[in-house]
C-alpha cells in the first residue's frame, strides 16, 4: 500500500457502514488505520464506542514481560485509549528481539520457550487494566484451544478464535467445535487469495452461484460465511471493493448452493510459516 492509502480505505470503510476493523502489529499499518479511524470521529461521523477494533500480539511477544508493551504499543500506533479485541496472533512464541520472523541458519522460525497459557495470564491482565475489553486467539487449532478452555483459573475465556477460512479450507469441524463452546469463529482470508494458480473467486461453482443471484463471487464467498455463523473480515484498499463487500444483506445462499461451496474443500492453506 502506497502511504495514506489504508488511511483513505478506512474512511471509505466508515462511510460504507464498516464499524470492525481487524488490525495486528505484523501488518505494519496501524497508525496509518488509527489516522483513517480518529478522522472520522473528528468528523462526527462516528464515536468512538460506535466501532470495534481489534488488534493482536506478535509471537516475538510471548513473553509474560512483553505483552503489556506490545499492546500499549498498538495503541499508540491507533491513536487509542482501549482495544475492544486482543487476539493471540499465533499459538506458539517466537525469540524475541529485532526480528518479526526470527530465523535460524537453515530458514526455520526461531522459537522462545514460552507456553500460550502463560501468555494468556499476561493478555487477561490487559482485561483487567482496562487496556482491551475483551480477549481471544487466532490460528488455534482444536487442541490447542481445548487446552486454553481447560486452564485452571482461566479468568477470561477467549471470545473468539480468528482463522483462515474460505471454501478451499471449510474448518467445518473446527468451527463446530468452536461454537459448541460458545467461542465465536472469525474467519479471516475469506476470499481465499491464490496460491499455486487455485484462484478460488474464478471457480466454476462460486461464478454460477454469484450469477444467479446477480452478484460478485466476493459478495457470494462473503455470505456463505455469514450463514454459518461466522464473523467475516475480507481485506480491501479498492474503494469500489469496499462498497461491494458490504452489500450481502439483501440475498440469501440456498441449502443446496451452501452444500455445493461447502463441497469445494480441499484444505488448501494459504497462511503457512517455515
Amino acid at each position: 500500500a502506497f502511504p495514506g492509502e489504508v488511511t483513505y480505505a478506512v474512511e471509505v470503510a466508515i462511510d460504507c457502514g464498516y464499524r470492525h476493523f481487524d488490525c495486528a502489529y505484523l501488518y505494519q499499518n496501524e497508525s496509518e488505520v488509527g489516522a483513517g479511524i480518529n478522522s472520522k470521529i473528528k468528523e462526527g461521523v462516528v464515536k468512538r464506542e460506535d466501532l470495534f477494533v481489534v488488534s493482536k500480539l506478535w509471537c516475538t511477544f510471548h513473553k509474560k514481560s512483553l505483552v503489556k508493551t506490545a499492546c500499549t504499543n498498538s495503541l499508540k500506533a491507533l491513536n487509542l485509549d482501549y482495544l475492544d479485541l486482543y487476539l493471540m496472533h499465533w499459538p506458539m512464541g517466537f525469540k524475541p528481539g529485532e526480528k518479526d520472523l526470527p530465523l535460524d541458519s537453515s530458514g526455520m522460525i526461531i522459537p522462545s520457550n514460552t507456553n500460550f497459557l502463560d501468555t494468556w495470564e499476561a493478555m487477561e491482565e490487559l482485561v483487567v487494566e482496562g487496556l482491551v475489553k475483551f480477549i481471544g486467539v487466532s490460528n488455534f487449532n482444536h487442541e490447542q484451544l481445548e487446552r486454553l478452555l481447560n486452564k485452571p483459573n482461566l479468568r477470561f475465556k477467549p471470545i473468539t478464535n480468528q482463522i483462515e477460512c474460505h471454501p478451499y479450507l471449510t474448518q467445518n469441524s473446527l468451527i463446530k467445535f468452536c461454537q459448541e463452546r460458545d467461542v465465536s469463529v472469525t474467519a479471516y482470508r475469506p476470499l481465499g487469495g491464490s496460491r499455486e494458480g487455485k484462484h478460488l473467486m474464478d471457480n466454476s461453482v462460486i461464478q454460477e452461484i454469484a450469477e444467479s443471484h446477480g452478484k460478485s463471487a466476493a459478495q457470494i464467498l462473503i455470505r456463505f460465511q455469514l450463514q454459518r455463523n461466522v464473523i467475516v473480515i475480507p481485506k480491501s484498499v479498492t474503494p469500489s471493493w469496499i462498497q461491494e463487500n458490504i452489500q450481502v444483506f439483501d440475498f440469501v445462499l440456498t441449502e443446496e448452493e451452501m452444500d455445493k461451496i461447502l463441497n469445494l474443500n480441499i484444505n488448501f492453506r494459504l497462511a503457512t510459516f517455515p
